[in-house]
């Protein structure tokens, strides 16, 4: 039975953060959070990882990341560019965002040949999720039965600004009803709210909210392909417009094309949105070092 994939989402331009938060350094010898997603995929079954990077980075992320474990797990990457889309579409003078973490997939087709679970480059998962995520991929899924791991919001904030989150209905069976991303949650005044459109929704701590670890048959292709040329044809005009896996995920679910298991996971999570998120990585990564869940010298 082939191993699944890891697709490592890591060509956001990251402009809130300020520069590539994909290869910052929060490990004693200079991991990334990369290094720990890879370190505990390969941990939990893995067999490849794919990177989606920009091709502005490719000769920094090769030099700083890939040299690092290379021989450890097969690896490869793509690249994630603005004037790859469908026949008959082009590029608006105006557009610099990506488009988005659905294109990102959509354009890593050719790389990943295997069930496989897509993740951002700055978000920390931790072990358990890719246990589960590896057990669904090798034992669960087909070509209609996807999943996703859940994390309550209380959790996911940062300390400095907003935050995008997929908030999550779930029906009694553990299935996805919808998710609907929210791009402006913060923490005020000890309450969690988000602001869309200038109207203030209250959402509590145990929402449960996607953190971007979505696992997908290889199947997911054809349907991105066929429903991202039709955001093109709604949005290619919005210079800000971008096709977000939730998005995907609540089209197919729907339209009856997909169901989407939320696995039951008391995985930790935290991540660098910001530049002052960093130090609090570096002393989560420290107080794991300390209880004996990674070793100090990751690659070592």
């Amino acid at each position: 039975m082939s191993k699944p994939t890891l697709l490592i989402l890591a060509a956001g331009l990251g402009s809130r953060y300020g520069s590539l938060k994909q290869i910052e350094s929060i490990g004693p010898h200079g991991e990334a959070i990369i290094d720990y997603s890879v370190y505990d995929a390969i941990k939990a079954g893995f067999g490849k990882v794919v990177f989606v990077i920009k091709k502005a980075i490719e000769d920094d992320f090769k030099e700083t990341l890939l040299t690092r474990f290379e021989d450890k797990i097969d690896t490869s990457y793509v690249f994630q560019e603005l004037d790859i889309l469908p026949e008959g579409y082009q590029v608006p003078a105006n557009r610099q965002k990506p488009w988005g973490t659905a294109h990102a997939i959509m354009i890593s087709e050719d790389a990943v040949k295997t069930p496989f679970a897509a993740i951002n480059a700055d978000d920390y998962y931790g072990y358990e999720a890719f246990s589960e995520m590896c057990r669904f991929l090798n034992n669960e899924k087909n070509e209609t039965e996807y999943c996703m791991i859940g994390y309550k919001l209380g959790n996911t904030l940062s300390e400095h600004g907003t935050v995008s989150r997929g908030v999550c209905e779930i029906d009694p069976n553990g299935y996805l009803v919808s998710v609907t991303e929210l791009t402006k949650i913060k923490r005020e005044n000890g309450r969690i709210v988000s602001v869309e459109n200038d109207k203030s929704v209250n959402l509590s701590d145990d929402t449960i909210v996607s953190m971007n670890m979505w696992g997908f048959d290889i199947s997911v292709f054809g349907h991105i392909r066929k429903r991202f040329s039709s955001f093109l044809d709604h949005n290619i005009g919005n210079p800000k417009a971008e096709y977000y896996i939730p998005t995907l995920v609540d089209q197919l679910i729907s339209a009856g094309e997909a169901r989407v298991r939320v696995l039951d996971c008391d995985a930790s999570w935290f991540g660098i949105t910001y530049r002052e998120d960093k130090q609090a990585a570096i002393k989560s990564i420290a107080a794991k070092i300390k209880k004996g869940e990674y070793p100090e010298n990751l690659w070592k």
